[in-house]
């Protein structure tokens, strides 16, 4: 019998930690994960703010107890660049705090690629000297990179806490807390709570900046993609106009967080706020219908771009209606009939065909055929056969007087889709999903998770995906996003906002069943149980109360216009 080499291992006292390029590291049971990774990181050159441990999200100051493999991840990923946003959300808490101590910071919005748009309430908007001064202050104390403690505290110990300091919409929000105790963090005697975790110290927190954007502010910091400089600074007035309006109406609705939408969902006033809401909606619809058509007869076309799940499709049979009743009769024209041929798609860097690509549609034929139907010429409209990847002739049309050409596509904010045709011909909307209702003050639920929800939803419904495929691929299709529609938003003429504030009520239903049947141990599992985490927060609503007309019904199914073509 030959000689074995298993043996009796003697008790470690010693941990290791593997990484994804081969190399590990021991060191002493407990030891936190953040002096592994100021070791094993060192050279790295986007900040690492938290770690993947064994498929699972860890902050820094997690001990290490077991051997494990560790992803670090950098502010260069998506759960990064989050947990730094949090981060700095809370040093710029505390030293308003410390400076305007009668005053709140609500962090707002976001302003897509110019930072989080911030007010100070309580007090008068801040002048460019108090707005240094609080730049300053939060400089000062990354500076002396103090420690950002974790605390586990009794549910009711939290509310008393944060009743002392002022945060009513926390206390608010506590009330629908299931579990009987919250995880805070206290910075120089400020304690709060955020919605995921945050970095050990303010020592990570070096890059960003304060920009004056009265009545409030935006606070400033690094892309995903270029982690260590912050971005040239963009204006986005007509995007801030609509965030202006979204105020204006949480303001009719007397929703302005998600305690008060639970507040509403508890009390049966949710009737109303879904009512009012869609009223909103159409009103805002027909508003932009009666925009265009006092601009008749020079506007012939209207190009709808945005990004994916914003409820384009219903937007544009929603408008075709209300042109109708300002006596405008919508032409649908399909983009995807203008696909060059497949051999001809340009291919991305891995070497598949990129159908998202300005190039991947002929617009040489696109614009002749435009302008030959603004001159009331009959022409022979392309169809594209998919199962082909071919161009096939398709039917012959002439526009007429009263007609408007509505198409909808990525690139309908691109000057360059369309450079042939008069810019007075034209008239562009951009559509998303652009607003949603914060936590509280401080934690504020990206409009990106929104609209991955309501894809989520209506993958399941309408394709058959299961929501890791849909995960898997999300990433993809924001990084597309950021590169072919974001930059051009604001060539808009009109911008529609089809965030509606119920909506995570209406659709936690649907999608929980969903995220919790994503395979644990898998990078989706990951983002699955975040957005499981923060769906905790709401009270379902009844998707019975939503109109078979609302941009919602296009996710959660049994829409009036599904089968309606203009």
């Amino acid at each position: 019998m030959a000689k074995t080499l298993i043996r009796e291992a003697r008790p470690r006292d010693t941990v290791q930690i593997h990484l994804p390029d081969g190399r590990t590291y021991e060191g002493p049971v407990g030891t936190r994960l953040e002096e592994f990774i100021r070791v094993a990181c060192s050279r790295q050159e986007a900040p690492v703010v938290a770690a993947l441990v064994n498929r699972e999200i860890r902050d820094l100051c997690s001990p290490v107890t077991q051997d494990c493999e560790v992803i670090p991840l950098t502010t260069a990923t998506s759960d990064g660049l989050r947990i730094l946003q949090r981060s700095l959300s809370l040093l710029l808490v505390v030293a308003a705090h410390e400076l305007f101590p009668d005053a709140q910071v609500l962090v707002d919005h976001s302003l897509t690629l110019s930072g989080l748009y911030c007010r100070l309430i309580g007090r008068d908007p801040l002048t460019e000297d108090e707005l240094a001064r609080l730049e300053a202050r939060m400089r000062e104390i990354a500076q002396a990179d103090e420690p950002i403690v974790k605390e586990r505290l009794p549910l009711d110990e939290a509310k008393a806490i944060f009743q002392r300091q002022g945060y009513t919409d926390k206390v608010r929000l506590l009330r629908y807390r299931t579990k009987d105790y919250l995880t805070v963090y206290r910075l120089r005697g400020v304690t709060d709570y955020f919605y995921g975790y945050l970095v050990p110290s303010t020592g990570y927190l070096r890059t960003f900046a304060l920009h004056s954007y009265p009545p409030g502010f935006i606070l400033r910091f690094p892309r995903r993609e270029n982690p260590l400089v912050l971005p040239e600074y963009r204006d986005s007035p007509k995007l801030a106009a609509v965030f202006s309006e979204h105020t204006t109406w949480m303001n009719l609705l007397h929703i302005n967080d998600v305690g008060s939408l639970n507040e509403a969902v508890e009390s049966n006033r949710i009737r109303e706020a879904v009512l009012v809401s869609e009223a909103l909606h159409e009103d805002r619809i027909a508003a932009i219908a009666h925009q265009i058509a006092d601009l008749r007869p020079h506007v012939r076309l209207v190009l709808i771009a945005g990004p994916t799940s914003s409820g384009k499709t219903t937007f544009s049979k929603r408008l075709a209606v209300q042109l109708l009743a300002h006596g405008v009769r919508p032409f649908t024209l399909e983009m995807d009939d203008y696909f060059v041929d497949r051999e001809k798609t340009p291919r991305d860097e891995h070497g598949a065909y990129d159908f998202e690509s300005l190039d991947a549609l002929d617009r040489s034929l696109l614009n002749q055929h435009l302008l030959q139907l603004f001159r009331g010429e009959e022409i022979m409209l392309p169809h594209y056969n998919f199962r082909l990847g071919k161009r096939e002739d398709g039917p012959r049309v002439r526009l007429k007087d009263d007609q408007v050409i509505i198409a909808e596509g990525i690139h309908g904010l691109n000057p360059d889709l369309i450079p042939d045709l008069p810019q007075s011909s034209v008239f562009r909307i951009y559509v998303s999903a652009l607003t949603q209702l914060n936590l509280d003050s401080h934690n504020r639920i990206p409009t990106t998770d929104t609209r991955l929800l309501r894809r989520i939803v209506r993958d399941a419904r309408t394709r058959g995906y299961n929501a890791a495929s849909t995960i898997s691929r999300w990433g993809s299709v924001t990084r597309s996003e950021a590169v072919r529609i974001f930059p051009y938003q604001e060539n808009a003429d009109a911008m529609f906002n089809s965030a509606l504030a119920y909506e995570l009520a209406v659709l936690k239903p649907f999608a929980e069943p969903l995220l919790r049947q994503v395979e644990p141990g898998t990078l989706e599992y990951v983002e699955a149980k975040r957005l499981l985490a923060f769906l905790q927060w709401f009270l379902p609503c009844d998707s019975h109360l939503v109109p078979d007309n609302s941009i919602l019904r296009e996710f959660i199914g049994d829409s009036i216009l599904a089968d309606y073509v203009p």
